[in-house]
């Protein structure tokens, strides 16, 4: 049984019967939730919730819709509500209908399957190691040139690294110049401190082609409510939300989502805070395993393991250990001993390494 049988990490049902582990006692390094947990407070607010699921959800999403457009200084007729982040991607394939749809690799395999799943014709191209996997600007717009819709990650998974500003929007303005609507992924940019993002936010009015795609589940880590949101301009986002299906989005989303627009700043700057200390020891510690890490600015790291050891060897020594981690040999562009690890609190972080050391010792398989 292939772990990442459904192509995501986080399948702890999955695993347990892989491993013969107890699901509730795994340490879960192959999703990239804010190891903080979600934000005090909303579990509560949540329980007092409870007693509206006799109604029905806002097909709207009009309240959540009226802060996230207070909080992004945007229009509201701009913002398409989603079942996470990969319902706006699945609506904006259905509402803009491409027939070509372009990738950079490696990515979220999402990009790929959805595109095959409504029966586009996938292009890619591809980033080297040594640009940390970073496809070429001037690849990235031949793409653009010769497709009617592209996904970039920003930061990029499994990767964790940015484009520049000016590289964005030359890629905007290829979709502007080629008619060729541009996507980009930002689900984990609010891990990356507000001065060192890089965005197309405050200009997406100059781009009517430009669609932001932003994820409430992981820096809130309520992934199992499911809630992302688009930004396009009103055209575009009038398209998606009419290909949607009504109560896409369930009432405790929204709750949630409503609730986590207003949490204190503290939280925000205890992940930061935490994400960058452990990532850097992560990469440390790694580093004197003879792996190879790259500088990501996300809450995960991707990994290539020392020669001697594979991807898959080493998921499964660690699965045994009641420990996930994601196997990437299966994305396009990346080899055999990649992997990618979450990005998680101190004590997870030191198991990680220690269980590493031992399975490398000879104690694994």
């Amino acid at each position: 049984m292939d772990l990442e049988v459904y192509g995501h990490g986080g399948d702890l049902l999955t695993a347990s019967a892989r491993y013969g582990v107890d699901a509730r006692q795994v340490t879960d390094f192959s999703a990239n939730i804010n190891p903080l947990g979600p934000p005090p407070g909303l579990l509560k607010r949540l329980g007092e919730a409870l007693t509206g699921i006799v109604h029905y959800p806002d097909p709207g999403h009009r309240r959540f819709v009226a802060l996230l457009a207070e909080c992004h200084r945007t229009e509201a007729t701009g913002i398409v509500v989603g079942n996470g982040a990969a319902e706006n991607m699945a609506l904006a394939l259905l509402g803009l209908a491409p027939g070509k749809v372009g990738i950079v690799e490696p990515c979220f395999s999402e990009y790929r399957t959805l595109a095959e799943q409504f029966g586009c014709l996938v292009i890619s191209v591809y980033g080297e190691a040594e640009r940390q996997f970073r496809a070429e600007p001037d690849d990235i717009e031949r793409l653009i040139r010769e497709t009617d819709l592209i996904f970039i990650g920003q930061p990029n998974n499994p990767n964790g690294v940015q484009y520049t500003l000016d590289e964005l929007r030359q890629f905007a303005a290829a979709g502007e110049q080629y008619g060729t609507y541009v996507v980009i992924d930002e689900a984990f940019i609010d891990f990356i401190p507000a001065e060192q993002r890089c965005t197309l936010l405050a200009e997406l009015t100059t781009y009517p082609h430009l669609i932001l795609i932003r994820s409430m589940t992981k820096f809130y880590a309520i992934p199992g409510l499911r809630l992302g949101y688009a930004l396009a301009s009103p055209e575009v986002a009038g398209k998606m939300r009419a290909v949607q299906v009504t109560w896409s989005v369930n009432s405790l989303a929204l709750v949630a989502g409503e609730f986590c627009l207003g949490v204190s700043r503290d939280y925000e700057r205890a992940t930061l805070a935490l994400v960058e200390q452990q990532r850097d020891w992560l990469r440390r510690e790694l580093t004197e395993l003879d792996c190879l890490t790259w500088p990501s600015q996300a809450n995960f790291l991707l990994v290539r393991l020392p020669e001697t050891w594979t991807a898959s060897r080493m998921q499964e020594a660690l699965g045994r250990r009641s420990v996930l981690v994601r196997s990437c040999a299966m994305y396009a562009g990346l080899t055999e001993r990649d992997m990618r690890i979450a990005v998680k609190e101190e004590a997870a972080c030191r198991r990680l390494i220690e269980e590493m050391k031992e399975v490398m010792g000879g104690a694994g398989l």
